[in-house]
């Protein structure tokens, strides 16, 4: 009995051993593969088959370590150098990578982003095809990579906040598909450099303030691309910078832990019990990974050896983190040199096949596409020396874009009797369409979730319905809405202790908890942040800006990461955060602000919407929460104290997107315009009509989209004047609708005289009732100027 127990210790010790060794060998050949990926990488950028290169050459010890511990259910939200994270998670592998490396537009070859994206941004879908949520709590998930430097950190504070209300607010249990009670941690990895940003410190802070499962990996590697980190970071140090925020008992804060990007034990020894302790207690954490190397300097676009020392560089290939792991396997008898040679051989012939594949995949459609233009070419029998020098460059090329398919071909038509270029100017087209379809789609939903396709319905009214202040309406309507979707939640500063500062939240709080409805810090750029994390794991966050001028703090997260995630993902995410602000009207620089041109510019992929009262942003917010795009609500700032009357069928009534609404039919000229301006217009048509003058006045609505039917145009033909009124700046919003209009629309067509613009003055509206009636539009302007073009 003795001799079994002994024998079967020593099996168990065996088998123990041989699971440690495995899984140390299956890490380390991760770390070989990875390696090999930034060098052939970076050979087929400066060998011209793809555009641009950035690596992850020097962290892949440090990531196959931190990918170890990443669970289903968990998000990363990270950068452009993660590759061998997302090896060792499983959600690349090599052929995809290089697929996107040289820019594939297909899906099956780049899943991330269809050559949308440059090489390593990655991406895990959130929703199937119809738009419905996937099962987020059973995969691994990964939020839509991007470029700009610390982009990254406002967006992890949502996801990871989620988690804290998945575990902590009654009712969003039941969801199931999209967490597993609050146990998913955001691993979020940042370059050191970029802990300058102020993105880091603003989610940092708030991280900290907030208590939720964050781990932020920072991969210091000395230099932000030739600037060393002394000219970066107080004490040269993030993780001594942050030490004051060290939680400790009785405060919040964060976790603070050191480890060397080499030493793969110590990582995994560290890193094992402290996620799980974020796992369980959602105490975020900082992880300052440093010593770590970048072999081949930043990019392909230039050369660490310019700016690293001599010394630095020898240090660098002493220390190399793959160099150090192979050390550490031999020393401790985990492997021999020759297996690990061997291990390292096989990478690299595996990474050549998975690439050659990738390439093949990539230009063998191109190819096809070349051969049959040159055949096109060939068929007309035409000796032009041009057509034979088109034809030649196509069949030298042994890397030909699709770009150079085009070109030749509309070259080839100016050289070709009309009716020998019937075929090429339909293959012309059939490749513009083609182009257009894997380029140039996906900026908003286009399936069952677009809010496009809501049926609209009107807001009906009882016989005995009370007129009561605009803020009442929306109060009532929010009342419902979250007593009815336990998914929508809303935050921002003052939402929630006193309701807003115009009350359209007053009361709610209480009545459905801190976790539903809550206040945040003075911190506009991760209130977005954390509406978009938010929004990528299930839930219909309302984000609030206090005020529409603002928004610029936070504009920056909603242009590079809300509005291009349906587009850079090719429709696989969706991100339904509907930010909700107030503008217009109000008097002073910086609370009065009308910045819609900018807005309209920098929010292509966002629907904006600009009601005029706050029965018609009720029904804007109906009709958003039935689609997965995100959208900006501006609701009129002067608005909330005038008497509406309250609908009763709060829940259902729906406005359509992107449909003028025409308030008041004439017949002598056309007043276009929105939000509180609107009753500018308004007035002054009363005033014009008492001089026999009729206008015909048309709510826009929304200004993405804008008016998709055309309506403004068929009002034009009727009165042939048209006038465009708002109060953004000289070649804001104005000159976007005027555009629309004229140039889209043809509306140039049906003018008996020169069409008009009214906006605000180039400069900020000074202080003072004063102040706003000089600085922008009024009903005196817009009498003057429908008096004129009357004369003309």
């Amino acid at each position: 009995m003795q001799n079994t127990a002994i024998n079967e210790t020593a099996l168990d010790e065996k088998l123990s051993f041989d699971n440690f060794r495995n899984e140390v060998l299956k890490d380390y050949r991760f770390a070989c593969v990875s390696r090999e990926i930034s060098l052939l990488g970076r050979k087929e950028v400066l060998t011209g088959k793809a555009k641009f290169g950035i690596f992850g050459d020097g962290k892949e010890v440090a990531q196959v370590a931190a990918a170890k511990f990443f669970k289903p259910g968990d998000f990363r939200s990270g950068y452009y150098r993660d590759q061998t994270f997302m090896l060792a998670s499983g959600i690349t592998n090599v052929e995809q990578y290089f697929a996107q490396l040289y820019s594939d537009p297909y899906l099956e070859n780049d899943p991330f982003s269809a050559g949308r994206q440059m090489n390593a941004h990655f991406v895990t879908k959130n929703v199937d095809e119809n738009g419905e949520w996937l099962n987020l709590a059973n995969q691994k998930n990964t939020s839509s990579d991007m470029a700009p430097t610390a982009s990254q950190m406002p967006r992890a504070l949502g996801l990871a906040l989620a988690s804290k209300l998945f575990r902590k607010t009654e009712g969003l249990q039941e969801f199931k598909n999209l967490s597993n009670n609050g146990n998913e941690i955001c691993f979020c990895t940042i370059g050191d450099a970029s802990t300058s940003e102020g993105h880091f410190w603003e989610t940092i802070n708030a991280a900290g303030v907030l208590q939720i499962p964050l781990a932020v990996f920072v991969w210091d590697d000395g230099y932000g691309i030739s600037v060393p980190k002394k000219y970066q970071t107080t004490k040269a140090s993030i993780s001594e910078a942050l030490s004051g925020m060290q939680k400790t008992e009785g405060t919040n804060g964060i976790d603070i832990y050191n480890l060397k990007g080499w030493d793969y034990a110590g990582m995994c020894e560290v890193l094992e019990p402290a996620l799980q302790r974020i796992r369980e207690t959602h105490t975020p954490a900082l992880f300052h990974v440093e010593e770590i190397t970048q072999p081949q300097g930043h990019s392909t676009s230039g050369s660490h050896e310019r700016y690293k020392t001599p010394e630095r560089l020898e240090w660098e290939k002493e220390w190399d983190c793959i160099k150090q792991m192979k050390e550490w396997i031999v020393e401790n008898t985990l492997a021999t040199i020759e297996e690990l040679s061997a291990i390292q051989d096989e990478a690299k012939e595996y990474v050549k096949a998975g690439k050659q594949t990738a390439w093949e995949k990539y230009i063998s459609p191109i190819k096809e596409q070349v051969n049959k233009t040159i055949e096109l070419l060939n068929q007309t029998g035409n000796n032009n020396t041009d057509l034979k020098n088109i034809i030649n460059e196509l069949t030298i090329n042994r890397e030909p874009m699709r770009r150079d398919v085009l070109k030749a071909l509309s070259k080839s038509i100016d050289f070709i009797d009309d009716e020998k270029t019937g075929a090429i100017k339909n293959y012309y087209q059939e490749l513009k369409d083609l182009n257009a379809g894997l380029y140039n789609t996906f900026l908003y939903n286009q399936g069952p979730k677009s809010a496009l396709k809501v049926a609209p319905i009107k807001a009906w009214y009882d016989d005995d319905a009370k007129t009561v202040n605009g803020y009442e309406v929306l109060n009532k309507y929010f009342d419902e809405l979250f007593a009815s979707n336990k998914k929508v939640v809303a935050f921002g500063e003052d939402v929630g202790y006193i309701g807003d500062v115009n009350q359209g939240f007053s009361g709610l709080q209480v009545k459905y908890g801190e976790e539903r409805i809550f206040d945040t810090g003075i911190r506009e750029l991760t209130i977005m942040g954390q509406g978009i994390g938010l929004a990528l794991r299930g839930l219909r966050p309302i984000a609030e800006i206090q005020y529409l001028d603002y928004l610029l703090y936070g504009l920056q997260p909603l242009s590079d990461d809300l509005s291009t995630t349906h587009f850079r993902t090719v429709g696989q995410q969706s991100c339904p955060l509907i930010v909700r602000t107030r503008g217009h009207r109000l008097e002073g620089i910086w609370h009065s602000g009308s910045p819609m041109g900018m807005l309209i510019n920098a929010l292509r992929g966002m629907y904006i919407c600009v009601p005029r009262n706050m029965v018609q942003a009720v029904g804007m917010y109906n009709t958003l929460l039935q689609g997965n795009d995100p959208a900006l609500m501006i609701e009129c700032l002067n608005g909330y104290r005038l008497k509406e009357k309250m609908p009763s069928n709060l829940l259902a009534y729906a406005v359509p997107l992107g449909i003028p609404e025409i308030i008041k039919e004439g017949e002598d000229i056309t007043l276009v315009s929105y939000g509180s301006t609107l009753r500018i217009a308004m007035d002054a048509a009363d005033r014009l009509e008492k001089l026999n003058i009729s206008c015909e006045v048309i709510d826009v609505q929304t200004l993405l989209p804008f008016d998709i039917n055309h309506t403004i145009v068929e009002s034009l033909k009727k009165t042939s004047r048209i006038i465009f009124i708002d109060e953004d700046v000289p070649g804001g919003a104005a000159a976007y609708m005027f555009n629309k209009v004229m140039e889209e629309q043809k509306g140039y067509r049906h003018l008996d005289t020169a069409p008009r613009t009214i906006t605000g003055k180039a400069h900020r509206p000074s202080y003072g009732s004063d102040g706003d009636y000089f600085s922008k539009p009024n009903a005196e302007d817009v009498v003057a100027v429908v008096k004129d073009m009357m004369a003309e």
